[in-house]
């Protein structure tokens, strides 16, 4: 079939498909730069970790906190955090809280933990909205609480509006 100006009607529509997604690309990569803000945060890091730590004094050490230095994509950031305890009944920890700078919500996760888990470990994946410092928090049966820090460029940030 022989449409307008002697092309065929499956050559137009093709074309007009390729213009039209090469526009849609295009209107994406040139969106304003205010949709690519990061969302407001709910609370700062500080008043986040004191919900979870009280006026506790918090101590480094006994803490190992593992994340790449360098990440690609804030969307799933491999983290692992591991606390040096007996894992007694008399010697355990109680609680993780893992808290970060810049993501809408300061407190990324919270792990309760009991003695009969074995190991004072855990390794799930987050999400970050840009470059910042993720701080690890145990809080021990002892009352006491232990922290460690890492800090992790992020490319291609997470977290973002749409």
């Amino acid at each position: 079939m022989i449409g307008h100006r002697g092309r065929s009607a499956r050559a137009v529509d093709r074309r007009g498909v390729l213009a039209g997604a090469a526009g849609t690309a295009l209107a994406i990569a040139l969106r304003p730069a205010a949709a690519a803000t990061a969302l407001p945060r709910t609370e700062t890091t500080e008043s986040a970790i004191r919900r979870f730590a009280g006026d506790n004094p918090i101590r480094p050490g006994r803490v190992t906190l593992d994340l790449p230095p360098l990440v690609e994509n804030g969307n799933t950031v491999p983290l692992s955090v591991s606390v040096e305890s007996a894992m007694t009944p008399e010697d355990h920890v109680r609680r993780i809280g893992v808290f970060n700078e810049k993501n809408p919500q300061p407190n990324v996760i919270t792990i309760h933990l009991r003695p009969g888990a074995g190991h004072a470990q855990v390794a799930t994946r987050i999400r970050l909205a840009d470059t910042q410092r993720i701080t690890a928090i145990a809080e021990m049966s002892d009352g006491t609480y232990w922290s460690a820090s890492a800090d992790a460029i992020v490319t291609l940030a997470a977290c973002l509006e749409g």
